[in-house]
């Protein structure tokens, strides 16, 4: 995923947690996660491998897909924390978008499609 991809999925991913449209956090999103209610996610590969442990698995036995970023300040900066290891996003029609736009590279979705 190149730069501009990654930066549009962030202000996605800052718009859904101001409408409440994503779930924050590990433990929050393996609640939402076993509820059904996670239909997309993004998680940081810099985080303990403990953390990882705790909410790959459990996505990819849900059947959620989900994305890679490379940086935990980054994805919580998005989402107004200093740093975090998952977002789960809760409502389809984000995650319809946030998906679309991770697929199609920069030539994706807009801001205006979701």
């Amino acid at each position: 995923m190149n730069a501009d991809v990654r930066q549009r999925m962030l202000r996605l991913l800052g718009l859904g947690m101001r409408s409440r449209g994503v779930v924050v956090g590990v433990s929050q999103v393996r609640e939402a996660a076993k509820r059904d209610k996670v239909f997309f996610a993004v998680v940081a590969t810099d985080v303990s491998s403990n953390s990882l442990d705790k909410v790959v698995p459990l996505l990819n036995g849900r059947r959620v897909k989900f994305v890679e970023v490379p940086s935990a300040a980054e994805l919580g900066a998005a989402v107004g924390r200093v740093e975090t290891a998952v977002v789960g996003i809760v409502d389809q029609q984000l995650a319809a978008g946030v998906n679309a736009l991770v697929t199609s590279g920069s030539s994706g979705a807009t801001e205006e499609d979701v």
